[in-house]
């Protein structure tokens, strides 16, 4: 396939733009290569600035659940551009789409919008501070939770050592009231509670992890999470921006029946415009300004065109709850057949799968952590994604990015990927 016109780009945004990309991912630095630029999106594909025409599995990392360009979400935002595009005032449709997202989510009775899952997680964690008059958090190794400096923290030498700082700019008075714990490790966040015991305001994870890959929970660890919360008083956040409103239409809490007390969203929510959110039973809830204590602002926090757009997803969600069905067994089809087509060359590898989030990892061992994850074989999955784009199928450009799924994929795109993958595994060791 042909870049020309995606390099020449490229080479012009580095001038203006850091990287020559606004997020680092895309800056295809995991796999090599220039990345590519894209002219427009419809349904199930992506075409770029060079006409080439891809199926993605990116999905602009978790909205587009229904496909690009989805027809009522679009319509939607037209319309409410038509009347003008932000006010910094109340508007109705606010109170629509936060009445909809309690009526679908577990175990919530307010929300509320801000900007971009970031935005919602750092805010949840300061209202878990402020609602419980504790300072230290826990956090787990691999789980990204947006750019927070409380978020950007690795582990220390020890395993329940305090964290340190894993970005120049984040100070270590900030660090030291994040720790550290290992996915699916029960044993290992009861030591990091014990070794910190009444000084924790709240553990948050992403339930079922996306950033190293899909790496779902070991059976019974989200329930014991739950239970040491309860025994020691600390609040538990689900941050479901990507898996809120997609892997169920009550997310995580719905799928596993695991309450949470505070629950992060972005993505989805947000039906492809620039939403986030966060939510809980209201006596948390209360304590945020104008009629609590902890305070937080955003001038153009529920924003009209994000709100339509995110309004027209959800109800198109809660009113045909069969797409959740349809799309896991799209899932589990192309699971089926990635499989069969890395088995049939004896390629070393395991795939991670629940519900519409999949991930392929070169290891032979099960990658049920950031370290499983980390021990994977990089150089094979360069050669993975390189193969796949020539064949006209993107994926996310690193191995530690879960894979999103449309229900716009036909199963004659499924066919084609599972065939580029035959094809690629080939050339795979």
């Amino acid at each position: 396939m042909n870049y020309k016109r995606s390099s020449a780009l490229f080479t012009e945004a580095q001038k203006v733009i850091p990287g020559g990309v606004n997020s680092p991912v895309r800056a295809f630095k995991a796999v090599g290569g220039t990345p590519i630029f894209v002219e427009k999106a419809e349904g199930a594909y992506l075409y770029d600035v060079d006409g080439n025409k891809m199926i993605d599995y990116i999905n602009s990392w978790g909205p587009m659940i229904l496909g690009h360009a989805y027809e009522p979400v679009v319509n939607a935002v037209i319309d409410k551009a038509k009347k003008g595009t932000s006010f910094g005032m109340p508007t109705e449709i606010e109170t629509e789409i936060a009445a909809l997202a309690v009526s679908m989510v577990p175990n919530i009775d307010k929300i509320r919008f801000v900007n971009s899952g970031t935005e919602a997680c750092m805010s949840a964690v300061r209202l878990a501070r402020g609602f419980s008059g504790k300072d230290k958090i826990i956090k787990f190794a691999g789980c990204y939770h947006g750019h927070s400096d409380s978020f950007l923290i690795q582990a220390g030498s020890g395993a329940i050592t305090f964290g340190t700082p894993n970005s120049p700019g984040v100070t270590e008075g900030t660090a030291k009231d994040t720790l550290l714990a290992n996915y699916n490790d029960l044993k290992n966040v009861e030591d990091v509670i014990a070794a910190n015991k009444d000084e924790i305001a709240c553990i948050i994870i992403e339930p079922v992890a996306g950033n190293m890959g899909c790496i779902p929970p070991a059976k019974g660890f989200l329930e014991g999470l739950r239970n040491l919360c309860d025994q020691n008083n600390i609040l538990l956040i689900f941050d479901e921006v990507m898996t809120g409103f997609r892997l169920a239409a009550g997310g995580v809490q719905e799928l596993f029946g695991v309450k949470a007390d505070i629950v992060t969203f972005g993505k989805v929510i947000g039906g492809g415009l620039p939403v986030g959110a966060f939510a809980a039973r209201e006596e948390i809830m209360n304590y945020l300004a104008p009629i609590g204590p902890v305070y937080q602002a955003g001038t153009l926090s529920g924003n009209p065109l994000a709100m339509a757009a995110g309004l027209a997803m959800l109800k198109e969600l809660n009113e045909n709850r069969e797409v959740f069905k349809s799309i896991n067994e799209k899932t589990a089809y192309l699971h089926k057949g990635i499989d069969e087509a890395l088995a049939s060359e004896n390629i070393k590898f395991t795939i991670n799968r629940v519900g519409s989030m999949i991930s392929v990892h070169f290891s032979e061992k099960p990658v049920i952590d950031f370290a499983s994850a980390a021990e994977a074989n990089n150089e094979n999955f360069k050669k993975f994604f390189h193969g796949l784009l020539n064949e006209g199928v993107y994926i996310a450009p690193s191995a530690f990015e879960t894979w999103f799924i449309c229900d716009a994929l036909s199963y004659e795109d499924l066919d084609a990927t599972i065939a580029a993958c035959k094809k690629v595994a080939k050339q795979l060791k």
